[in-house]
């Protein structure tokens, strides 16, 4: 098991993550930003990357900027928007070669954090705002990318049932936004959310890559002019309780087979020594092909196209999903019921316990040839405050037995069941 040693300091409220390593023959950096979930926020949140990524001062148009790219060895830039817990984080990506295998003037990692600290605090701009025409063309891609979700009704219905199951909570809002919002933004308005973004919202910097951190500190007091504000960080918050009895949604849309999704909660976390279990609870239920859900509702009962189960361990949430006959649903929710059911009273077979582990051993590991799985995992303990290594977490799920898994399994409750049906007997 390889030795990951990420070297941490602070410069201007922003964190900074190194991971020193000859093991990548490029540089790895990754920048997250973090705001709270928030209606007010979250459609400006997730446009801002896209009109971020149409141009810079030094760079304002985008075929410039593109070629910038080319210029440093065809470097990768990308994004990406998500949620983890209450949080919406925005996450700006880059790839950029190792200097020993090219023959570059100046150092690659310097251009490239240049380049990121050019596309975050340096956009192009007119009349001290962002490009009319960049925002525009942005909030137009923006729509499609959720319209999108929209017409993907796997997605649809995933997001439906958390959206139901969280009505209260901050977790309901998409990380894209809305698009009734859209129409409401202007360059003014975004620039303003963006301004007060950077000031205050929660950074994290990570390099991976042949580099210390001294150089990488030297770098970034150059390349990332911006004024910091606020010293903030990630509020960790105790899983929320099912309700007293579980709901049902039903949605009727012009949909041919059916999505039946449950939303449970179960009060353990990432930030809890419990984590592991639940991995555990998570991978016999319905996280891999051997699972229950697959086993039994597709394979045996052949009442489902697809099922499986997937855990948020930021939000305490377990959430299965399921592609239907549309006239199977009361015979798909029962056994579904039933697999919770077997969960509760320990019925597990050794062949679950050790194909789940060896599974979640082997993900595990194999995340280690990649030096953005490695940061991505790193930031979990940001967001938990609940630091653990990779050796740690494969040892941990090794000593999980089928009697902590059923402990675990009956603090979990069925919140929600959603279901995607047609228009038929409306």
């Amino acid at each position: 098991m390889k030795h990951i040693q990420f070297e941490r300091s602070t410069w201007n409220r922003i964190r900074l993550h190194v991971l020193p390593t000859d093991q990548f023959k490029t540089f790895a950096i990754s920048v997250y930003i973090g705001r709270p979930l928030s209606e007010d926020t979250v459609t400006a949140t997730a446009l801002t990357p896209f009109v971020l990524r149409r141009g810079t001062q030094l760079y304002p148009e985008t075929r410039m900027f593109r070629e910038r790219l080319d210029d440093l060895y065809g470097a990768g830039f990308g994004f990406d928007i998500y949620k983890r817990g209450d949080y919406q984080i925005v996450q700006l990506r880059m790839d950029i070669i190792n200097d020993r295998f090219v023959s570059a003037g100046e150092s690659l990692l310097k251009q490239g954090l240049q380049f990121v600290g050019e596309t975050l605090t340096r956009p192009a701009k007119e009349q001290g705002v962002f490009r009319s025409k960049y925002v525009d063309a942005e909030k137009v891609t923006l729509q499609k990318r959720i319209e999108a979700v929209i017409n993907d009704k796997i997605r649809y219905a995933a997001e439906r049932c958390m959206e139901e199951m969280c009505r209260d909570e901050p977790y309901r809002l998409h990380a894209l936004g809305e698009i009734k919002d859209l129409a409401d933004v202007t360059p003014q308005s975004l620039y303003a959310r963006y301004e007060q973004w950077l000031r205050t919202a929660p950074i994290d910097l990570y390099v991976v890559g042949r580099t210390t951190l001294a150089e990488v500190e030297a770098i970034v007091q150059q390349a990332f002019s911006l004024e910091r504000t606020e010293e903030s960080g990630y509020a960790v918050t105790a899983a929320k309780p099912a309700r007293a009895e579980t709901q049902t949604i039903v949605d009727r849309l012009d949909v041919k087979q059916g999505k039946l999704n449950m939303g449970l909660r179960t009060p353990i976390t990432y930030g809890d020594d419990r984590y592991p279990v639940a991995l555990m609870y998570n991978g016999v239920l319905g996280g891999y092909p051997h699972s229950k859900l697959f086993t039994n509702v597709r394979e045996k009962a052949s009442l489902a196209y697809y099922a499986s189960s997937r855990y948020d361990g930021h939000k305490g949430i377990v959430s299965i999903q399921s592609g239907i006959q549309i006239d199977h649903y009361e015979k798909a929710v029962a056994i579904i019921r039933e697999q919770l059911a077997a969960l509760t009273q320990g019925e597990i077979s050794e062949t679950e316990l050790s194909q789940t582990k060896a599974m979640i051993a082997n993900q595990l590991r194999e995340m280690q040839d990649s030096a953005f799985e490695l940061i991505s995992f790193d930031f979990n303990a940001i967001l938990s405050g609940k630091t653990r290594t990779v050796a740690e977490l494969i040892e941990a799920v090794s000593a999980v037995d089928a009697a902590a898994i059923a402990d675990a399994a009956g603090k979990v409750q069925l919140d929600t069941i959603y279901f995607l049906r047609d228009k038929k007997g409306e």
